[in-house]
């Protein structure tokens, strides 16, 4: 399986509809997706911008815990889990992939998909989309950093390769075969 992390706004999502095309063998499972079916359930938090504000860390890791036992069951290379490095909460930065996670899935690459902090704030400024706690460009680059912290720490416990992208704009299918390349070997 194959970890595809970025910031919102860093135009993850964007990267991986591409790479679906390019791909359409690949299976791509978001790790939000997957907690807000939980949450949803079981806490009735209505949408991704509680999640993080309406439950304690202690639930958030409870959740973590339900998905990696779904997650630990797909040991094919053509899965691609759709998350986050780190996740900014009220209490600091959470890791999106705790280590009781790593430890049972199969991973076969790490990929960070950012951009210029200064292209995310903007990108983030002009989509109305999502509802987001405000930041600012310090914050930002703070969340990309702490990020990009949390991918060497999960290359380093995984031993899998990690790998960052940069998404700039207007290159989206620069990234895309950059990713392409990684997956299939070249």
């Amino acid at each position: 399986m194959y970890v595809m992390m970025g910031l919102p706004g860093a135009g993850k999502t964007t990267v991986l509809n591409g790479l679906k095309q390019e791909m359409p063998e690949l299976k791509i499972m978001n790790y939000g997706d997957l907690m807000m079916e939980i949450m949803k359930e079981k806490y009735g938090i209505e949408s991704r911008d509680d999640m993080r504000k309406k439950l304690s860390i202690d639930d958030q890791k409870k959740v973590q815990e339900m998905i990696t036992d779904k997650l630990s069951t797909f040991k094919d290379r053509n899965y691609v889990l759709d998350t986050h490095c780190a996740v900014k909460t009220f209490k600091g930065y959470l890791p999106g992939l705790p280590m009781k996670t790593l430890s049972r899935i199969t991973v076969d690459g790490l990929i960070l998909i950012t951009a210029n902090p200064e292209e995310i704030y903007e990108r983030r400024k002009n989509d109305p989309s999502r509802a987001r706690d405000h930041e600012t460009l310090e914050d930002l680059k703070m969340h990309d950093d702490m990020s990009k912290y949390m991918l060497a720490t999960y290359a380093v416990y995984t031993g899998a390769p990690a790998m960052i992208i940069y998404n700039k704009a207007g290159k989206v299918a620069d990234a895309v075969a950059k990713i392409v390349s990684i997956m299939k070997g070249h």
